[in-house]
Formats: structure tokens, C-alpha cells, sequence
């Protein structure tokens, strides 16, 4: 039975997912993620996407993509494959490394858009792997914060949804379900 379709147009917003194959990592060092974020901005240069927001966990990642004129699953193709080839390489293994195709929630409202990247931000906090996410080094979050300055993440549409100061702000929209002692589960 043929797999249905991805819902695609130009500028289609997504949150996608990419988990390892039987939960298995598919970052194991530093060296590996930066690899990962070399073929985002690889991809990005010769399809030209806008990434929101990332977080990169240990067996999967979290990406808000915006597409321009490419399919999704074109540009997914593309960086999965090319790290896969690259994983399989260093750690000399062969088959998937990936679960399966990755996942996607297209997003279609400015309320889920602004979600999507508080969840994502959120979601090394969520693991028990940091207290705060500012202090996540393989997230967008230090970006959108000031700290870290990177061309591959575009926040000027997440922070366009807040007044002045809009940084401040979106630091407390984030935040705040840290201090509700609660952190929303999204699908995905």
C-alpha cells in the first residue's frame, strides 16, 4: 500500500522529527552534531529552507522548518541521507539509522507556530539533561537569546510575534512553563 502523501506548498511550516532507529543515538559526540548542523546549512544554501528552531537529543532531533520552493521531503532526503552515510561511516555499521521517515506536523497558526518553538526549546529540559534551556549548548535557544550568533536559525518570525523587548519576552514565553512546574506536551 503506497504511504500518503505529504501535504506540501511553498512556505508550508513543519515541525519535524527524526528519532533513531530502535531509539539507538544517532549523535554519540560533539563531533557528530556539528556534522549534523553542517549538512542543515549545507542543505540550506542549495534549497533554500528557513530553520526556526532546532534541538538536537541523543537518539532524535526537533526541527521547525518553513520551506521557500522545495518539497520538505526533498530537503528531509537530502540531510538524512547524507547523515546517515556519514554515521554509518564513522561508526562502521550499515542499515538504517534512522527509525523511518522522519515525522511532520505541518504548522498552520501562529499560535502553533510560537508552541512548536517553545516546546522544541523546552525539550532538553523536559529530558532532565539541563535545569534551564539556555544552558542546552545543541539548541536554537542561545540564538534566539543573543548569546550565540548563527545564520542557520531565522528567528526574526518567532520574535516577530512579541513587542519590544522582544527577546526578553520570548525568554519569559518560554520559561514560564518552567516556572508553572509543567511543560506542554505537543504531538511529535
Amino acid at each position: 500500500m503506497p504511504r500518503k502523501a505529504r501535504i506540501w506548498y511553498p512556505g508550508a511550516n513543519y515541525h519535524i522529527m527524526c528519532r533513531g532507529n530502535h531509539r539507538h543515538d544517532i549523535y554519540r559526540d560533539d563531533e557528530d552534531r556539528q556534522v549534523y548542523l553542517t549538512l542543515l546549512r549545507e542543505t540550506k544554501k542549495e534549497y533554500n529552507f528557513y530553520l526556526h528552531s532546532y534541538c538536537l537529543m541523543t537518539n532524535h532531533v526537533h526541527l521547525h522548518m518553513e520551506t521557500a520552493d522545495i518539497n520538505i521531503s526533498i530537503i528531509m532526503k537530502r540531510i538524512n541521507l547524507l547523515y546517515a552515510q556519514y554515521f554509518n561511516n564513522k561508526y562502521n555499521f550499515v542499515g538504517h539509522l534512522f527509525q523511518d521517515r522522519f515525522k511532520s506536523e505541518l504548522i498552520e497558526t501562529d499560535r502553533y507556530h510560537l508552541e512548536i518553538s517553545r516546546y522544541i526549546h523546552l525539550n532538553s529540559v523536559r529530558a532532565n539533561m539541563t535545569e534551564l534551556p539556555i544552558d542546552y549548548t545543541w539548541s536554537s535557544y542561545r540564538v534566539y537569546m543573543g548569546i550565540r550568533q548563527d545564520s542557520l536559525v531565522t528567528t526574526e518570525k518567532t520574535l516577530g510575534y512579541f513587542s519590544e523587548p522582544r527577546v526578553e519576552r520570548y525568554r519569559l514565553y518560554v520559561e514560564s512553563e518552567l516556572l508553572s512546574g509543567c511543560c506542554t506536551s505537543l504531538r511529535g
